[in-house]
């Protein structure tokens, strides 16, 4: 059985180099056949030499010519590759030892199998499972944002869920997997369908999901597969990315809530944003670890998280490549295990 890596690149061919080799070990190692299938979104107009795709790479390259966005790419990347098993990656995505044999090993059960991801090269810092789609997480989310003691309880509800995801240790039934890395088997994509391409940047693989839920194709968590992902580096780098997002957001909500619903949560987000202070990390905790959380969003949720010891948790740093790819600034907030805030800190991040 062939894996096909379908990889869109956009302006990082440094990240891109270090995920390809990355694959191709990973592939030697475990004895997986493989090929890697190359979309390089950013080849022209690039800005500044050496921003396209490297020569040399082990690796079919397909210059489209313009930025068709991810889900285009992934879609021009797919026809163009032969394998039994799609991966679906992001140029920022390297694959950690056994992950490919993982995720194989997940789609005996499977037709879509996620990897479990780290924000940091030392894996550490555990990414955390998509927003819930519904209307009434929706509204959650948005409230959380505009009442300091509504966001005090929804990062609460919102701990739970990301705990129960970061504590698995087998395959889990879950659509609430990132684009950043998919595995699916040839059949699940036939079943499924293309990514829509309606959705140049961002909720393509969330409405790509939710379709495949809808159509009864199973989609699993596999903990034991994993990788690190240096979130957002790409799309830092495309102008229209804010756009793009908004644009897509927009068309999600009106195709999965309606029209009418998409227009209450527009005027909900007129309502200003609240937040609460981050007090500084005080006193003790119950036990003998606590839960260490890092996100660029003041409200602290959707955030990374790591189990760290309760006497280690005043010496925490923040991983310097985790800082170094930061397009904010960053808040750690500390936890316990009834996932209550104990404090925290900021992290000014120096913008370039």
């Amino acid at each position: 059985m062939m894996i096909s890596a379908v990889i869109v690149h956009y302006r990082t061919p440094r990240l891109l180099e270090a995920a390809v080799a990355a694959l191709h070990e990973d592939a030697r190692m475990s004895a997986v056949s493989l090929e890697v299938v190359v979309v390089d979104n950013g080849a022209a107009g690039a800005s500044a030499a050496g921003e396209e795709a490297p020569d040399g790479l082990e690796a079919q390259v397909l210059r489209p010519g313009e930025n068709l966005g991810y889900a285009a790419g992934i879609n021009l990347g797919v026809e163009h590759a032969t394998g039994d098993v799609l991966l679906l990656m992001n140029a920022d995505v390297a694959v950690e030892p056994g992950c490919l044999r993982a995720l194989l090993d997940a789609l005996g059960g499977a037709d879509i199998a996620g990897p479990r991801l780290f924000w940091d090269e030392g894996c550490r810092l555990m990414l955390p499972p998509q927003a819930l789609r519904t209307r009434r997480a929706e509204l959650d989310a948005a409230w959380a944002e505009r009442s300091p003691a509504w966001g005090r309880s929804f990062r609460r509800r919102w701990r739970r869920r990301a705990r129960a995801f970061w504590g698995a240790e087998a395959p889990v039934t879950c659509y609430e997997l990132t684009g950043a890395c998919l595995a699916v088997t040839r059949d699940g994509w036939r079943r499924v369908g293309r990514f829509d391409e309606g959705f140049r940047l961002y909720f393509e693989e969330t409405e790509w999901l939710l379709r495949a839920r809808s159509r009864g194709v199973r989609a699993v968590l596999a903990p034991a597969a994993r990788c690190v992902h240096g979130y957002d580096q790409s799309a830092k780098r495309e102008p229209r990315a804010q756009s793009w997002f908004e644009e897509s957001a927009a068309r999600f909500r009106r195709r999965c809530y309606g029209a009418w619903f998409a227009a209450l949560l527009r005027r909900l987000e007129r309502v200003l944003r609240r937040f609460e202070e981050v007090a500084p990390l005080a006193g003790g905790a119950s036990g003998d670890e606590v839960w260490v959380e890092v996100t660029p969003l003041p409200l602290g949720a959707p955030a990374t998280g790591c189990r760290v010891a309760a006497g280690d948790v005043a010496a925490f740093e923040v991983p310097e490549d985790v800082v170094a790819g930061a397009r904010s600034d960053l808040w750690v907030r500390v936890t316990d295990e009834n996932c209550r805030d104990l404090g925290g800190w900021l992290v000014e991040v120096n913008q370039k």
